[in-house]
């Protein structure tokens, strides 16, 4: 039985092909992802050691959450003292003071470079001998004063800076340009994941990030024979209030820990859509073998007729199954290897990935090879089961006995049961606070449910384009019956495309109607004209609200400033505003109160959430103490309704403003006399000195950012789910080409009477274009429903101004795509169709 298994394998390779492509496409899929993120972990990690070379204990400022009586803003920056006191440590060979921040950096066309929060700015802390260890010179010479910098060797690359050159840039809001002084090399982790990171002078730096006589870290580097733990120890005793000793390889294990979970993050969303793709994959091998098994029904009966027991029988499909899944397994890993290689390739050529060695983990291969067998086992189980049931004496006249009414009874009450619960759990989940886990519950189940009732849906649906299939007379006939002939075979096939435009489809519903609430939102929530905030939203100078607010374009400016607070102990964060005119520039839905009495200093508003946390109505006084430890009283003057973007306590920023170590902004609102036009926009522009790294944003330029956003997600995620479409293909190619071999001789009879080649090619690219397109409305109408469900879960979670938004134009691109499916899937099987030699064909039993 085992030698009839393989011979069997051989003799049908061809057949089989479909099936080990759409299991070698999704294991490739898995070892790829796999491979990728541990390369790119790996060489983070690597990356990260060396960042932290020099680095044997490092003192930084504290969190305070442990210091009950700690004032709630952030913790104060170390001391020159602290560093003096650090050099004499008698383990200490030297200690090492570090100040840094954003810095935005702009090339030569005036295009910001790095990668967000990756664009830093530090100093230069030079050394008895004038060096910094850290940052070794590759050309020029370290800043040493006011207007001069240095730039990392990958950033001068990208911009193309050189010694002498003239580089634009922004720590927080005004254009600064430097004169760059030199180049130096750095094993920096966030300059090896695309970042910039720009070095000043050392009064300099601490002038734009901290204050002058301050660091944000002490770096210690151990003397020989002391170690790190020994360095912590001396370290401890003079460590100034709310500061903390972390030794370096803890600091190296936690970037390590945190590159880890973000690789964890993306590898986990990658092997999902693999699964998606294997779980669609499921369907072809099980067409695949079932049509093997009914071809082979003879064949299989004389096994049983000589002595062969069902066990055996089950078994030898089995075999195969697992001869399949070893070489899609197998081929699969080699095609995922590939694929991790050109994404290194494509991540390394945008500069956002460190050198290393490509990783293969014996686990990689592991999961390659079960997951290749398993999913194909697994698969053909269940027409093994029914290959060993083949009654002997009625195999042998070719005469495989049909699904029985009580079987298709069965099938038919189950999957309504299924779909009925399925559906009824998802809209249960609608009305609930967190309904996330039913309603993907619910989700699973209807999907399933569909699954099985697809052989039921099928004949109704196929029979609602039998108008449009008699243009094509009797290609057209033929092609609907030949559809509807075997019910799970077309069920099988067409459940493939339906798992995939499901999944795309309902995205697609989600992200509109989210893109639209977000953008009704901004446009009831603002009557500013523009907002002005730093390019990756980090603190914005006060000067950049000065200095729009002088403008004559300018009718009306405030400030968005967030600081911390300690209220009832617990810490909320407070939101400083131009108590005079912010009437004019933010709409809020007040229940109760109003922005009246705010500008006075001592009012605030508040929203209604946050009240009711803290039992506060109209006039409720609380104590509040602020960043700096002060404390101060302040009344409620207005209740409002939270949303996405306005939540919180609002004060006026006479009050806040003195009460924070440093002053920044998050956001500028501003309302111009003649409302927004590209004139003005340009004139708010030109005021900042154009800079690259600050954001004017008009309402419409709001809305574009969300769209593009959201595009950019929604490509991705289309990109992904692609895998499964190409699969679901291949699902339709493979049962188009066996239906043909399995109808050769029908197809003879047919040419014998007078269907000439282009008829019999027309047939069955029409019963293709019918299976797919069903595949397409049912996964389309299932898509719609769920993006529906999901999307009042959205607006249940507080995005209040969600609503149903129906995608046409993409809804009919999709029921489109799965009409080309169809077409593309028929070419080979057509093509072979009619090239079937007739008197052959005629002949063949």
């Amino acid at each position: 039985m085992f030698r009839t298994a393989l011979r069997n394998v051989l003799a049908h390779k061809g057949r089989l092909l479909m099936t080990v492509l759409a299991v070698m496409l999704g294991v490739a899929f898995v070892s790829g992802t796999l491979v990728f993120t541990s390369t790119v972990s790996e060489a983070f990690q690597k990356s990260s050691e060396k960042g932290y070379s020099h680095v044997d204990v490092a003192v930084e400022p504290g969190d305070g959450k442990d210091a009950k009586d700690a004032a709630p803003g952030p913790p104060p920056n170390l001391t020159q003292q602290t560093l003096d006191k650090a050099e004499k440590l008698p383990g200490a060979a030297s200690a090492t003071g570090v100040v840094s921040g954003f810095t935005a950096v702009a090339d030569k066309n005036g295009d910001l470079v790095g990668d967000g929060w990756g664009t830093r700015g530090a100093n230069h802390y030079a050394g008895p001998d004038g060096t910094d260890p850290r940052y070794p010179m590759r050309d020029g010479r370290a800043p040493q004063k006011r207007g001069e910098i240095a730039l990392d060797a990958r950033t001068a690359e990208r911009t193309g800076y050189r010694v002498g050159d003239t580089a634009r840039m922004s720590v927080s809001g005004p254009v600064r340009e430097e004169t760059v002084v030199g180049v130096f090399t750095t094993d920096d982790g966030n300059v090896a994941a695309g970042g910039t990171l720009v070095l000043f002078d050392n009064a300099t730096a601490q002038q734009l990030f901290a204050k002058p006589g301050e660091y944000t870290e002490i770096q210690l580097k151990a003397a020989a024979g002391t170690s790190q733990q020994e360095l912590k120890k001396q370290a401890a005793g003079i460590l100034p209030e709310r500061a903390e000793a972390v030794t370096g390889q803890k600091l190296a294990d936690e970037q390590s820990k945190m590159i880890e979970e973000q690789m964890s993050g993306m590898q986990t969303t990658m092997l999902a859509f693999a699964g998606i793709s294997l779980f669609v994959g499921v369907f072809i091998i099980a067409n695949t073998f079932t049509m093997l098994v009914a071809q082979r029904t003879r064949e299989l009966a004389l096994l049983r007729a000589v002595g062969a027991s069902r066990r055996q029988v089950t078994r030898s499909v089995l075999v195969e199954a697992v001869s399949v899944g070893l070489v899609a397994a197998v081929a699969g890993l080699g095609a995922g290897v590939g694929i991790a290689v050109g994404l290194r390739a494509l991540v390394g050529r945008l500069g956002a990935m460190p050198d290393g060695p490509l990783i293969v983990t014996p686990t990689t291969g592991a999961a390659a090879l079960v997951v290749g067998v398993l999913v194909t086992v697994l698969a053909a189980w269940l027409p093994a089961r029914r290959a060993a049931k083949i009654p002997p004496v009625a195999a042998m006249g070719s005469v495989h006995a049909p699904a029985t009414t009580r079987s298709l009874v069965l099938r038919n009450t189950l999957g309504a049961l299924l779909a009925g619960g399925g559906a009824a759990l998802v809209l249960y989940a609608t009305g609930m606070d967190d309904g996330k886990a039913p309603m993907g519950a619910g989700a699973a189940l209807l999907l399933v449910g569909v699954f099985v009732l697809t052989p039921l849906l099928s004949r109704p649906l196929i029979a609602a384009a039998a108008p449009v299939l008699r243009l094509f007379k009797v290609s057209g006939r033929l092609a609907r019956q030949n559809a509807v002939r075997n019910p799970r075979r077309t069920a099988a096939t067409a459940s493939a495309l339906m798992i995939g435009l499901t999944l795309i489809t309902g995205l697609t519903v989600v992200a509109g109607g989210v893109q639209q609430a977000i953008g009704k939102m901004a446009a009831d929530s603002l009557k500013a004209d523009y907002q002005v905030s730093m390019a990756n939203f980090s603190p914005l100078s006060p000067d950049v609200e000065k200095k729009l607010s002088a403008l004559d374009e300018v009718e009306a400016s405030s400030p968005l400033r967030n600081s911390a607070s300690r209220i009832d102990g617990e810490t909320e964060y407070l939101t400083g505003v131009d108590g005079a005119s912010i009437d004019q520039l933010l709409t809020l839905d007040f229940t109760q109160g109003s922005w009246a009495g705010v500008a006075d200093g001592d009012k605030v508003v508040v929203d209604t959430t946050t009240a009711r946390q803290h039992d506060w109505k109209i006039g409720s006084d609380f104590r509040v103490t602020y960043a700096d430890g002060e404390r101060g009283t302040l009344t409620v003057s207005g209740l409002y309704e939270s949303n996405q973007l306005v939540r919180g306590i609002m004060l006026d920023t006479g009050t806040l403003t003195p009460h924070m170590a440093k002053v920044t902004d998050m956001q500028v609102m501003v309302k111009t006399q003649d409302g927004a036009s590209a004139q003005v926009k340009d004139a708010l522009e030109k005021a900042l000195g154009n800079n690259p790294a600050v954001l004017v944003q008009d309402q419409q330029d709001i809305s574009e950012d969300i769209a593009k956003m959201i595009s950019l997600l929604l490509n991705i995620l289309y990109g992904l789910l692609a895998m499964a479409v190409v699969v679901a293909v291949l699902g339709v190619v493979n049962t188009l080409a066996m239906s043909v071999f399995e109808r050769g001789q029908e197809i003879g009879m047919l040419r014998a009477i007078g269907l000439d080649r282009r008829g019999v090619k027309r047939m069955v690219r029409l019963e293709s274009l019918v299976i797919s397109l069903f595949g397409g409305v049912l996964g389309i109408g299932l898509g719609v429903f769920l993006g529906w469900a999901v999307g009042e879960l959205i607006a249940a979670a507080g995005l209040t101004t969600y609503a149903l938004v129906l995608p046409w134009d993409r809804l009919a691109v999709f029921l489109g795509l799965a009409a080309l499916v169809g077409v593309l899937a028929a070419l080979w099987p057509a093509r072979r169709a009619a090239r079937l030699n007739m008197l052959a064909a005629i002949k063949t039993e």
